[in-house]
């Protein structure tokens, strides 16, 4: 699914996804937790069309779902033992604590539930952009399930976390769809390990409408690291938000051409938005 797509399933909003595209060009780490089949995994290779072109990424999985149209793309998956024993096998933890060795710009976990999460954060604390999914429902769940046995995570390394995407199963006149209900940032896990968030998208069941503040903590924190200003990247977040929302009402969802556009605005932002009459 292209985020297009996503967008005329009504599954986000094109500001979400505009959202997304900034904290990945500014390499953040973003976690999507969220039920089984509440669409995960859609959402990762939805996010993952707004990569930089020349970002070199790593994808680890258990099964091979991911498809990201890019030529440097390492894409690795686990493999389970041949015979008795444990012969032969290849774990995520392995395939993680390797994939550093390759140089990424940008490391996809297909899923995290054991040892492996520890090495993702570590990767996130290294430097390395880091997009994964998790089984939680809400951010307190998740924060426990990394703080709990097997994974047992030191509150410290959650501070590395930027944001989690939480997706979830909704009926809407009557049909079963799928949601992302909301986006909240991590700004601080304190040692007793309770999270100190904010929630600058979120989904109205009621009304089936998404609902953004302009609050985004996330953007001071890039703003810092990057020597930019909140208004700079509040304006481009506003001019993302328009071209996506443009190329929904064209319908202009193909795989490849989407991902060519989208490649097209990190070389020639103008260009494009001139292309699409957006000023």
């Amino acid at each position: 699914w292209t985020p297009i797509q996503l967008l005329n399933l009504k599954t986000l909003s094109p500001e979400m996804l505009a959202y997304f595209w900034i904290l990945l060009q500014y390499k953040s780490n973003i976690l999507i937790a969220g039920g089984t089949a509440s669409g995960k995994t859609t959402l990762l290779n939805a996010i993952a069309f707004f990569i930089p072109p020349e970002a070199r990424v790593v994808s680890i999985e258990d099964t091979r779902e991911l498809n990201i149209p890019r030529e440097n793309w390492l894409p690795s998956v686990a493999r389970s033992s041949i015979g008795t024993g444990k012969i032969g096998e290849v774990d995520l933890f392995s395939l993680l604590k390797n994939s550093f060795r390759q140089n990424p710009d940008y490391v996809i976990v297909g899923e995290v539930r054991g040892k492996e999460a520890f090495v993702l954060f570590q990767g996130m604390a290294s430097g390395h952009s880091s997009i994964s999914t998790m089984h939680a429902d809400s951010v307190d769940t998740l924060v426990k399930r990394l703080e709990t046995p097997p994974i047992e995570l030191s509150p410290t390394l959650l501070n590395t976390l930027d944001c989690v995407a939480i997706m979830t199963h909704a009926i809407v006149n009557k049909h079963e769809t799928r949601k992302l209900r909301e986006i909240i940032e991590i700004i601080n896990v304190n040692p007793d390990g309770i999270a100190i968030t904010n929630t600058p998208f979120m989904w109205n069941p009621r009304e089936d409408t998404f609902y953004f503040k302009r609050d985004i903590k996330v953007f001071e924190k890039i703003a810092r690291k990057f020597g930019l200003t909140t208004e700079e990247l509040n304006k481009e977040f506003a001019l993302r938000s328009k071209l996506l929302f443009e190329l929904q009402k064209r319908n202009i969802s193909d795989f490849n051409q989407t991902q060519k556009i989208i490649n097209e605005y990190y070389k020639n932002p103008s260009g494009v938005l001139n292309a699409f009459g957006i000023q």
